[in-house]
């Protein structure tokens, strides 16, 4: 909780978070060698993001959108809470600018510390993990909010949103196939103890009620290209499924992202759509929520409970 007293210190530093991406074609190679940081590039998996890129018309807009979030949300809390209390900065870890950068640049705008905001709701080491240590490393003292997945406003979003994408399909919501799902990790994270699983599921089931659901499925996408095992059922295996079954339709809401970008738009715009077109399944899948203003509203809701005391929200 910030006292008086750190309120009269200074502003507190509100540190938007996400992955990064290419800024185009001709920035992958840049990019790729970030993220395999001293180990060996994989030609074929950076021709393989080159030709996903293409196929998605050259541009990810995650930065755009990041970019957007964070100035969408200083303008929530400034009405909420007015304009001296909160410097709002973003950052990535795989493309300017870093995530450390952006804490040295709340801190040269007055901050006194920093609140860590990832974009991603749900907790592992392996990925809000990564967040939180490179924050760490700024200039400032702080903490990153660790995971936010059943935020109350955040599910009801979700649902809305779930009932948008239902319109285009054939059949009522209840009678389609629904599958929430997030970005794979390795299966070796559930002996390990990690809560990632379990919070996706969570989400799902709070989404789920809310809907009035009585059949749903977890799934995974986007799993990376190493040798070990990741966490299924993946969303290809799923529409598979559900074409096999005479399913009537399916719906992906992919709950575990929040802005458009390469996972969403070619891993389910371009695949997982022409995979359900050839197996003549009618598909959809839920918006981003981009720098929606009830997202925005979301994000404040869960800096504001952060500073209110409750810590990592509903860890």
């Amino acid at each position: 909780m910030m006292t008086a007293a750190a309120r009269a210190r200074g502003p507190v530093g509100v540190l938007v978070m996400a992955h990064g991406v290419a800024r185009n074609v001709a920035d992958i190679p840049r990019y790729y060698a970030h993220i395999r940081g001293a180990r060996p590039k994989n030609p074929a998996v950076e021709q393989e993001l080159v030709e996903r890129y293409e196929a998605i018309g050259g541009h990810s807009p995650l930065i755009e959108v990041t970019a957007a979030v964070a100035e969408g949300l200083a303008g929530v809390l400034a009405r909420r809470h007015g304009p001296d209390r909160y410097r709002v900065a973003f950052g990535f870890r795989h493309v300017a600018p870093y995530i450390p950068e952006a804490v040295a640049r709340l801190q040269a705008e007055g901050a006194v510390r920093y609140v860590g905001l990832v974009q991603a709701p749900h907790f592992s080491p392996m990925t809000v993990g990564a967040y939180e240590r490179a924050a760490a490393e700024g200039p400032l003292p702080g903490h990153t909010i660790l995971s936010w997945h059943v935020e109350p406003r955040f599910v009801a979003l979700l649902a809305e949103r779930v009932r948008e994408a239902a319109r285009i399909l054939p059949v009522p919501l209840a009678e389609a196939a629904v599958a929430f799902t997030a970005h794979s990790l390795p299966e070796r994270i559930r002996a390990a103890g990690d809560p990632y699983p379990r919070q996706l599921a969570e989400t799902a089931a709070a989404v789920a009620a809310q809907l009035g659901l009585g059949a749903y499925q977890v799934g995974w996408q986007s799993a990376g290209r190493t040798p070990e095992p990741w966490m299924g059922p993946d969303v290809l295996d799923l529409l598979k499924e559900w074409a096999a079954a005479g399913r009537p339709a399916g719906l992906i809401a992919p709950v575990g992202f929040v802005s458009d970008h390469l996972e969403v738009l070619y891993d389910l715009d371009v695949e997982a759509r022409a995979l359900a077109a050839a197996l003549g399944l009618p598909f959809a899948r839920t918006r981003s929520l981009n720098d929606d203003p009830e997202y925005l509203e979301v994000l404040a809701d869960v800096v504001d409970r952060d500073e209110a005391g409750g810590g990592s929200a509903h860890d």
